[in-house]
């Protein structure tokens, strides 16, 4: 028993990956490919992934929603833990990083499940609210810029059925949303997030020490 979460040099690391990882081949190579992409470290883990998709799953999801794609590992591990008639809506500002993930997308037979939308994401899920698809959602992964989490989130729960789940990525930031912001804005909307969250009766919620921190939410 611990009462702490164990931390991880790197060859627990390693050994946690070669006892749990079982990744399909095209997410192998993006995760490499990537490894040299400028801000590599914007990407999830492995080990996140494998826990993503095995969410995915345990929620039954169908209907999907990414919010920041950067390279595109984490909408390829959600399009491959859908169902053959699953799809993921996956909203990004750019197709600069994206780019280099689509060739993946296509060779993991995943491609058509993914429908990417170049926008700002709060007015691609504003529209799909707009256009009736409220409570019709079972998943949401929500990695893009720490002062929009809040408006992401909001629109997503609206998205989501009653029991749909939503996954908040780097909500430890480093660490720093232990201490003072300072003046950082990134921070404080992520200390402001968390502590929203924590009193917020329309979820159940665990915050995992996974990567820089991931908060799953399952809305009631």
């Amino acid at each position: 028993m611990a009462r702490h979460s164990l931390a991880l040099d790197d060859t627990l690391h390693d050994y946690l990956l070669s006892v749990t990882l079982r990744e399909h081949p095209s997410q192998r190579a993006l995760r490499e490919a990537t490894a040299a992409w400028p801000r590599a470290g914007m990407q999830i883990g492995a080990e996140q992934g494998a826990l993503m998709s095995l969410l995915v799953k345990l929620a039954g999801a169908r209907r999907a929603i990414e919010v920041g794609v950067f390279t595109g590992y984490s909408a390829l591990t959600v399009a491959l833990a859908l169902p053959p008639d699953g799809r993921l809506l996956a909203c990004d500002i750019s197709d600069h990083d994206t780019v280099i993930g689509i060739p993946h997308w296509q060779a993991a037979g995943v491609a058509h499940r993914i429908e990417f939308v170049v926008a700002p994401a709060d007015q691609t899920l504003a529209a799909r609210l707009a256009g009736g698809e409220a409570g019709s959602y079972d998943f949401a992964f929500i990695d893009a810029d720490k002062t929009g989490y809040d408006r992401y989130v909001e629109l997503c729960l609206q998205l989501l059925r009653p029991g749909g789940l939503i996954a908040i990525d780097n909500v430890l930031w480093g660490g720093a949303v232990a201490r003072p912001a300072e003046g950082d804005a990134d921070t404080a909307a992520l200390q402001a997030l968390n502590a929203k969250l924590h009193a917020d009766e329309r979820v159940d919620l665990a915050m995992l020490p996974i990567g820089d921190g991931v908060t799953l939410l399952r809305k009631r």
